[in-house]
């Protein structure tokens, strides 16, 4: 069964050119930048390999019930502030998580394979289930871990493999064991050592982005999720509460995203320079990202770039 059959519409196909440089889009609007700064307990100083594994076994104490206090925005890194370096141009990079930094595909066909109908490879699923799940995100807001839930359910249908009431969506509790994908960890420790401070901005509840940000080999400065937002990208409101916390501007921020809908269209329409991953060769149609790359590997050096700019 193909995509048009689920969906009602193919969707766009995938194809552009890989590190190609774009000219920023003109921002048609500009969320107002709140004054309140992010406060945090620690020292300012040079995060080492230990702090660092601190801070995340901290944060995942914080998402199963524990003692460590949080945040307005969610959590609270006890080395979160670690850079001390003159102003740059980009004072922070924000990522989306899944897709961008998490292989989510991946973890998604791991997780349905043994439920779906012969001939559905894992492009074609990914295709499917991003459309259902803007669907089911359309509606009022639900936690992440039922929007998993009831997306999966609703795809098994249209494909003619419903699940039976009793029993439960492999997918929700799936999650902790999507894997980075292989450039991310080292992108990212080379990210960190250039200066920027780091957040994620995710689609998902506060307890599963902390399992996969375990694995991501460094803590982020500020974590922003749906929980936090009350709402999903491409709605505005992890832009929000990112500007409301950190005290950043769109000017000094770069935001990096797998997802032209989800994060690349409304960054840049808040004044946000742009990085897309394009990791599956989409065509970019009349969306203008700052640069283009295919993967990771290169984004710090595509960081200090536009910091010199």
């Amino acid at each position: 069964m193909g995509v048009a059959a689920i969906v009602g519409a193919a969707p766009p196909p995938r194809a552009s050119p890989v590190g190609a440089r774009v000219p920023q889009a003109t921002a048609t609007s500009a969320i107002a930048i709140a004054q309140s700064r992010w406060n945090v307990t620690a020292s300012r100083g040079a995060r080492t390999p230990h702090q660092t594994e601190s801070a995340v076994g901290r944060m995942l104490e914080w998402s199963a019930g524990g003692s460590v206090a949080a945040t307005e925005l969610g959590y609270e890194f006890v080395h979160a502030v670690r850079n001390t370096c003159a102003v740059s141009a980009v004072d922070w990079v924000t990522f989306d998580c899944y897709g961008t930094l998490i292989d989510w595909e991946g973890g998604i066909y791991a997780a349905l394979a043994p439920l779906l109908p012969r001939g559905i490879d894992r492009d074609e699923l990914g295709q499917l289930y991003i459309a259902v799940e803007a669907e089911v995100e359309r509606g009022q807001y639900l936690k992440y871990r039922e929007v998993l839930n009831r997306a999966s359910r609703l795809l098994l249908e249209r494909l003619g493999r419903p699940l039976p009431e009793t029993k439960p969506s492999p997918v929700p509790a799936s999650l902790p064991s999507w894997r980075p994908f292989p450039e991310v960890p080292a992108a990212l420790r080379r990210l960190r050592a250039g200066g920027p401070r780091v957040a994620i901005l995710s689609n998902v509840d506060r307890d599963l982005l902390a399992t996969s940000i375990a694995q991501l080999g460094i803590a982020p400065d500020l974590a922003i999720t749906a929980e936090d937002a009350g709402s999903y990208k491409p709605a505005h409101g992890h832009w929000q509460v990112f500007q409301r916390r950190s005290g950043a501007s769109p000017e000094r921020t770069v935001h990096v995203g797998a997802s032209l809908y989800h994060d690349v269209v409304p960054a840049t329409a808040l004044g946000y320079r742009t990085v897309f991953v394009n990791r599956h060769g989409e065509p970019l149609d009349s969306v203008r990202p700052t640069r283009v790359l295919r993967d990771l590997a290169a984004l710090p050096d595509v960081i200090a770039e536009l910091a010199a700019a």
